[in-house]
């Protein structure tokens, strides 16, 4: 099981197992350098330890080595985990708050760094995530806005990140995607034109952008998919007539009631 780099610890001096206070797991083979220790530098062994030994996790939670407190935070009884919100390290921060009651994890909504909010964006109730769809950071408002009931999405309608409007144009009520019709990003449309009713997508057919103006021709009416086998491009042309074709062809039961009589 031994691997990776030599074992030293976290600030690169040699391993004393000796002098370790978990030396009597050393006998029992439930640690060992070079493959399983609290101390070591390498991750992968801390992870081993604690996997191993969670028991003692509790008695390194306040390790001078932040990858040792995190992997121990991982296992510990989450009662010990409140103080940990308040750690100088954001990994260790972000444990605690994806571990923690959501009650208690709520006070690192405002965290000064954006990998405890994406924890907290993950795993919070919807119903306390209204405050990272204000995030400053993008990728904490998209991870918000992937998880959040689709009822408070129109709020990101005008967010200044394209990926975000796309997901609010895949997931908002289709009431909504009027406001996002005219978004200056082809994407976002492209979404809206899968969505919207059928009825409201003639200013789409008229779209700058090949994929939207295709969209529209897959779901448009007799008239629209009419008007847009003269489009310019072929793809476009195609699905138009693809449309027609599926327009004009009765459901399988009516042609079926057909045969009957």
């Amino acid at each position: 099981m031994a691997g990776g780099p030599d074992p030293v610890d976290w600030q690169g001096e040699a391993l004393d197992c000796a002098a370790c206070g978990f030396a009597g797991l050393l006998a029992r083979r439930r640690c060992g350098p070079g493959w399983s220790c609290a101390f070591d530098r390498y991750a992968p062994r801390i992870a081993r330890f604690f996997m191993m030994n969670p028991e003692a996790a509790e008695s390194c939670l306040d390790d001078p080595y932040p990858e040792t407190r995190a992997h121990a935070a991982r296992v510990a009884n989450i009662f010990r985990l409140r103080p940990l919100l308040g750690d100088p390290d954001p990994g260790v921060r972000a444990v605690a708050a994806i571990r923690l009651p959501a009650a208690q994890s709520k006070a690192a909504l405002e965290d000064p760094d954006r990998e405890v909010r994406i924890a907290l964006a993950w795993r919070m109730p919807f119903a306390d995530l209204v405050p990272l769809l204000r995030d400053p950071d993008p990728f904490v408002r998209q991870v918000a806005a992937r998880r959040a009931d689709p009822g408070v999405l129109p709020i990101l309608a005008h967010d200044p990140a394209p990926e975000i409007r796309k997901l609010v144009a895949e997931r908002v009520a289709p009431r909504w995607l009027e406001t996002l019709i005219a978004d200056p990003d082809p994407e976002v449309r492209r979404a809206v034109a899968r969505r919207i009713a059928p009825g409201r997508l003639a200013p789409l057919a008229r779209d700058a952008d090949l994929r939207v103006r295709h969209a529209v021709a897959e779901r448009a009416g007799a008239d629209l998919a009419r008007g847009l086998l003269d489009d310019p491009e072929e793809p476009v042309r195609q699905a138009a007539a693809e449309r027609l074709a599926e327009l004009a062809t009765p459901p399988p039961a009516e042609r079926n009631s057909d045969v009957d009589r």
